[in-house]
């Protein structure tokens, strides 16, 4: 097992660049400044082959190895931040108000330019290695999508694809992944429930949508706890209501709005169809009638075997057997790094934050202390797939 000893040379340097990036958030694919800072500091790197403006503000650097011909894989880091106003506290918070790094992605960037200091100093692995700072991960549509449309991992030969994440509750120095569903699909849905406007005073001479609202949002429940294997996780969440505009008046509809989780693409198809019935018979039985716009915005991100035993072999040799979870439950949440995943075979890891705010939580922030480990892992990663053979 290597310690992660050798890395903290890059500790205070990747620190000091993950706190710039939290002072100066941007968001979706308006990275400019974040762009720039990024490719100043690969170039800073002798790395020679930078290309930028992909996917708007996107970068991938290649650096290729000095141990012969051999594959390219990708290590994928996030650079956009969240609109929230920060509460963490910290000497760096955010200036920009109502915008914060909030996810971390400050820090997927600064341990992805650490990991590229080193390997331009040490190319001794075979093949090359594409270092993807990919904008836009927190918006739909995503930067994970645009760029994969875009065609990049054609056009630069990437044959296998990784992913970093940081996990708060986790401590720092452990690692965690899964085989197989390890990050649920993301489905929107928005629902016009129609009715008659009318008089308050009067509701018999109308159609009252809200009434009937009231009784869909219950009737999708069912859908979880009644039409679905409960060995089979759905998650069916109406977080929006919106109607009416005074306290006499009756409204013509209610506009409903929520989100779909789940693991199996089946189970996403049933909850589109289930959701449009379900809620079209409940509105007809009163008199009314149901819309539904159902969109299919992250699907789920699939470590596949060969490439998530890869990734937990270099996490192994960096922190040993003992301090990575290869059998992690997978989680609700969505990434669009799935889009990455359906293209090329790969996995996402998870990287522990220690005992911190959860993720978009005001109270957030990125623990610089894991920045050596997440390092580490992408180097002893690239050692891992691409070692010269003998």
């Amino acid at each position: 097992m290597q310690s992660v000893e050798p890395f903290r040379e890059y500790h205070a340097e990747a620190t000091a660049w993950r706190r710039h990036l939290h002072r100066n958030p941007e968001l979706g694919f308006s990275l400019k400044n974040t762009a720039q800072f990024v490719a100043e500091k690969l170039a800073s790197f002798g790395i020679k082959h930078i290309e930028t403006g992909i996917a708007e503000t996107g970068i991938v650097a290649v650096i290729k190895g000095d141990g012969g011909e051999g594959p390219t894989i990708g290590l994928r880091a996030d650079m956009d931040a969240l609109p929230i106003l920060e509460a963490s506290g910290k000497d760096w918070s955010s200036e920009v108000p109502g915008h914060m790094h909030g996810c971390g992605h400050d820090g997927h960037s600064a341990m992805l330019l650490g990991a590229a200091r080193h390997l331009a100093r040490n190319r001794t692995f075979k093949g090359s290695v594409a270092l993807i700072f990919q904008p836009a991960e927190e918006i739909l549509p995503s930067g994970a999508q645009k760029m994969v449309h875009e065609g990049f991992l054609d056009r630069f030969g990437i044959s296998q694809v990784f992913g970093l994440h940081n996990t708060p509750g986790v401590e720092v120095g452990k690692f965690a992944t899964c085989h197989g569903p390890a990050l649920s699909s993301l489905d929107d849905f928005d629902l016009i429930v129609k009715g008659k406007s009318g008089h308050a005073a009067r509701p018999h001479e109308g159609v009252d949508p809200i009434v009937i609202a009231a009784q869909v949002i219950l009737g999708l429940q069912t859908l979880v706890s009644r039409q679905t294997n409960p060995i089979e996780a759905l998650v069916v969440s109406v977080t929006k209501i919106n109607a009416g505009s005074a306290y006499n008046v009756i409204p013509e509809q209610v506009h409903l709005a929520g989100t779909v989780r789940t693991f199996s693409p089946a189970l996403s198809a049933f909850a589109e169809q289930k959701i449009q019935d379900s809620a079209q018979s409940i509105a007809r039985g009163f008199g009314g009638d149901a819309e539904l716009d159902y969109r299919r915005d992250t699907p789920v991100t699939f470590n596949h075997m060969a490439e998530t035993d890869l990734a937990i072999q270099a996490a192994q040799s960096l922190v040993g057997a003992a301090s990575v979870d290869a059998k992690m439950p997978p989680r609700s949440s969505s990434e669009d790094f799935a889009y990455m995943l359906q293209e090329r075979p790969g996995a996402i890891m998870y990287l522990g934050n220690g005992p911190t705010a959860a993720l978009h939580n005001p109270a957030y922030d990125f623990d610089d202390e894991a920045i050596p480990y997440g390092i580490g892992y992408w180097v002893k990663l690239v050692e891992t797939v691409l070692t010269p053979q003998s």
